[in-house]
């Protein structure tokens, strides 16, 4: 079974490969990441050809000032809620010359979940210019590590999807 570290350059590769054939550039939005998902797509020897940017936004006021994200959405359904994961990747896309975004938050753990949002909750947003914005919630099992590198995997494996159904 291969490890989340090969399964992120093999994801990191194909989204390279279906974003050159198409002529179509990414960026991410990330928070409980911090900028993983850009390592590993810059990882790619020339992804400056289809990546555009990352967004590390960890705290709340980057979300703010970075990525658009109102103070009302943050107050009314904190930072690792679909609401504000949606509003992180159309930010993106706004904030931007991509085709195509993903945004993720999420409690990475050890610390800092509770009942209603336990450690290993993350949100993924998928924002496009020829589609409508789609947004995931997941619950990873593991440590820190292993919570953020299993977010990574799937927000690279989200983009191959979209970045197929582009045309």
């Amino acid at each position: 079974m291969p490890s989340n570290e090969q399964t992120e350059l093999r994801l990191a590769r194909q989204l390279g490969e279906l974003l050159t054939a198409g002529h179509w550039v990414c960026a991410v939005a990330e928070s409980c990441t911090g900028g993983r998902l850009a390592a590993a797509i810059t990882d790619i020897a020339g992804s400056s050809e289809w990546f555009d940017r990352g967004f590390i936004t960890y705290s709340n006021q980057s979300k703010m000032d970075m990525l658009g994200v109102r103070q009302e959405n943050l107050t009314a359904n904190g930072a690792v809620s679909e609401e504000v994961v949606y509003a992180m990747a159309e930010g993106a896309l706004s904030a931007s010359t991509a085709d195509l975004t993903v945004a993720i938050s999420g409690i990475a753990g050890p610390g800092g979940g509770s009942i209603e949002k336990p450690v290993g909750l993350v949100w993924l947003a998928w924002a496009g210019r020829q589609f409508k914005t789609e947004v995931q919630f997941y619950h990873f099992k593991g440590d820190r590590l292993t919570i953020r590198s299993q977010a990574v995997c799937v927000a690279l494996d989200g983009l191959c999807r979209l970045g197929a159904r582009l045309e």
